[in-house]
């Protein structure tokens, strides 16, 4: 039997509604805010483009001595390992069609995802979520960060 912590699930930041509360997973997605009272950074990632949007709202209270000055800036691109500690209920948008979901997650692990090809990332996840349920495994592979450089 091994010793040592689980592994993330690597996922889209539009399945996180999807996985379990205390699910440890990976995901890749856009800072639109920062609150530095509360210590969350607000992240989305429209993916895929329907009427359901999903926020993570990442307390970064455990990580904050590591976070820089570029990592909670709007529009930069995160890589973010950490627990869903709480998904509310979808609610009506005002103004929109679109129905917003937010996921609370504590955070272990931020740090800037630098260039990437956004469409092939998206493409590998669901590619690797396929082969997980084509293998029939009940959880994913995970997904080690050769994937993403290749």
């Amino acid at each position: 039997m091994a010793n040592g912590p689980l592994p993330s699930e690597l996922c889209l930041l539009s399945d996180l509604p999807s996985k379990s509360e205390h699910a440890k997973v990976r995901f890749l997605s856009c800072v639109t805010s920062y609150s530095t009272p509360s210590g969350i950074l607000t992240l989305e990632h429209h993916q895929p483009l329907d009427t359901q949007r999903v926020f993570a709202l990442v307390s970064v209270e455990l990580v904050l001595e590591r976070l820089k000055a570029e990592h909670i800036r709007p529009g930069e691109w995160l890589n973010v390992i950490g627990y869903i500690t709480a998904i509310s209920p979808p609610t009506d948008q005002k103004g929109s069609e679109h129905r917003v979901t937010n996921v609370h997650i504590q955070a272990l692990v931020v740090w800037p995802a630098g260039p990437l090809d956004l469409t092939r990332y998206e493409k590998s996840v669901k590619a690797l979520e396929e082969r997980g349920r084509n293998a029939g495994l009940v959880r994913p592979v995970a997904l080690s960060d050769t994937l993403l450089q290749s």
